[in-house]
């Protein structure tokens, strides 16, 4: 299989998966074709690597909490006549093993060995710890 990555992005002001989960579902977030997207004002220098395979992996309350693939990236232009990228995401959310990430702005690129694992599936529907005690078990590395 040719390489792949991942990105990995803050999600600000998401208190849980739950409520990205719940964001995702407006309309104004969508695609045409009703998929979720984020859209940023940097195109990927690695396209072909992060549509080979890659996922982003979502940071909330300073834990990495959840990933969802990548289906595609679109050009999109701003009402300021700015051309963005508009990061097309699957409508699966996948919570993933947490992982402590200090704010960083904008995305990031994230290796494949460097990306946490995802929660097994007897685990993907238990309830989400308070995510201070998650980002402190993280951060002693229990969880």
């Amino acid at each position: 299989m040719e390489k792949y990555t991942n990105l990995i992005k803050l999600s600000v002001g998401t208190e849980s998966v739950d409520t990205l989960a719940e964001w995702q579902k407006i309309p104004q977030v969508q695609t045409a074709d009703g998929f979720p997207q984020h859209i940023t004002r940097m195109w990927p220098k690695r396209e072909a690597e992060i549509l080979n395979g890659g996922s982003i992996y979502w940071v909330i309350k300073g834990v990495i909490q959840a990933r969802q693939r990548i289906l595609r990236l679109d050009e999109v232009t701003g009402h300021d006549g700015i051309r963005r990228c508009a990061i097309v995401l699957d409508k699966d959310l996948f919570r993933t093993a947490p992982a402590q990430r200090r704010p960083f702005q904008g995305w990031r690129y994230l290796k494949p060995e460097d990306s946490p694992p995802d929660m097994t599936a007897a685990r993907q529907e238990d309830d989400a710890l308070p995510a201070d005690l998650s980002a402190a078990l993280a951060d002693i590395g229990v969880l």
